[in-house]
Order: C-alpha cells, then sequence, then structure tokens
C-alpha cells in the first residue's frame, strides 16, 4: 500500500490531482480519516485534476451531503458523517452514483461499508504535525 506525506494544504491538492490523471471513469473512492484530516482538501484536488472545479469551488458537503461537479457530471462528492444509519445513507440514491460513469468520492463511507461497492479505492488521511498528512491508498477488489 503506498504512503506519501505532505506538508502543506497545497501539497494535498497536488496529490489529490496526480491520483486523479489514473482513476477510471467510475471509480468509487473513500476518503477516510478523522476530522481534519484533510479528505476535502484531497477531494479538492482529485476534482481540479478531474477538470470538474477548481480547488475554491469545492466545498465539504456536510450538509447538503452531495455536491457534483462538472457539465455533465463528473464527480460526485458525498459525505455521509452527519448520517445516522445505512436505511438512512440508503435513501441517497449512491447506488445511481456508483453505476454511473462519473468518479464518487465518499467521505465517511467506511461508516456503510455494505453500502459500498465491492470495488473501490480506500485513502485513508492522517493528520501529524501542524498542517502535516499522511495519506494512504489501498485498492479493494471483488
Amino acid at each position: 500500500m503506498p504512503v506519501f506525506r505532505t506538508a502543506s494544504e497545497d501539497e494535498t491538492i497536488a496529490l489529490g490531482e496526480r491520483l486523479a490523471r489514473n482513476l477510471p471513469r467510475g471509480a468509487t473512492v473513500l476518503l477516510i480519516g478523522n476530522l481534519g484530516a484533510g479528505k476535502t482538501t484531497l477531494a479538492k484536488g482529485i476534482v481540479k485534476g478531474l477538470g470538474a472545479a477548481q480547488p475554491e469551488e469545492v466545498l465539504s458537503p456536510t450538509f447538503t451531503l452531495i455536491h457534483e461537479y462538472g457539465a455533465p457530471a463528473a464527480v460526485y462528492h458525498v459525505d455521509l458523517y452527519r448520517i445516522d444509519d445505512a436505511r438512512d445513507a440508503a435513501t441517497l440514491g449512491l447506488d445511481d452514483l456508483f453505476d454511473g460513469p462519473a468518479v464518487v468520492l465518499v467521505e465517511w463511507g467506511e461508516r456503510f461499508a455494505e453500502l459500498m461497492p465491492a470495488e473501490r479505492i480506500e485513502i485513508r488521511l492522517r493528520a501529524l504535525d501542524g498542517d502535516e498528512r499522511e495519506i494512504s491508498f489501498d485498492l479493494k477488489l471483488k
């Protein structure tokens, strides 16, 4: 499992941009980490790398639950932090997003692993000192 370290928000965004170049159409990416670990910052880079929006346009979907970037949608950015149980998460129409051609970024998706596709990329982020982050990648296959 590759592990990277970033020392700033800009470096985390740049890592997301590089990652985006290798994402297949329709990929599901779980962004896993505690509050403040850098999930949304990495998402900014992925969205930019896919050409769907600029980093300053990418906001955490904590209250709206799902943001769509690009036209037609190239990226869906989902945040399940405020969802209490799998029944509520299932009402969001995630299956439709997972079956489409857009990349789906899911923050807090590990809370409802049973609803996530078996084939997915899991990115784990861990805050270190200051703005440093440790970021690891794991590809899950059927």
